[in-house]
């Protein structure tokens, strides 16, 4: 005799919806993933510069036009296509900087209202 064994619970799935990890916690191995996915294009002849300089989030969001061409990315092409997603990605950080701190002051006042 077999027996069947299920393991189904009737628990409700909860969609938990995470908020992005700041810029500035990204690791090497972060800012590989987005090199990857926004710059597609260079990432085969850029990624290895980035990883032997130990690239993380903190140093992408000080980065400059200046600091892609001590990289060794010398097209200027390239180099312009790279710092257009940084700045992209500099502009979504600062929102997300924003908005944390619309929401700790909308919290703050309501705390004060309630006080």
């Amino acid at each position: 005799m077999v027996e069947e064994t299920c393991n189904t619970t009737n628990k409700p799935k909860v969609k938990t919806t995470h908020k992005p990890k700041y810029v500035y916690l990204w690791t090497v191995l972060d800012v590989q993933r987005w090199f990857r996915r926004r710059c597609e294009l260079y990432y085969p002849s850029y990624h290895q510069q980035f990883l032997n300089h130990e690239i993380t989030g903190r140093a992408l969001l000080r980065f400059n036009n200046d600091h892609l061409l001590r990289l060794g990315i010398t097209n200027k092409e390239h180099r312009e296509a790279i710092w257009e997603e940084i700045l992209k990605l500099k502009l979504k950080n600062d929102i997300m900087d924003i908005r944390d701190l619309q929401r700790s002051n909308m919290n703050m006042v309501y705390d004060y209202a309630i006080a």
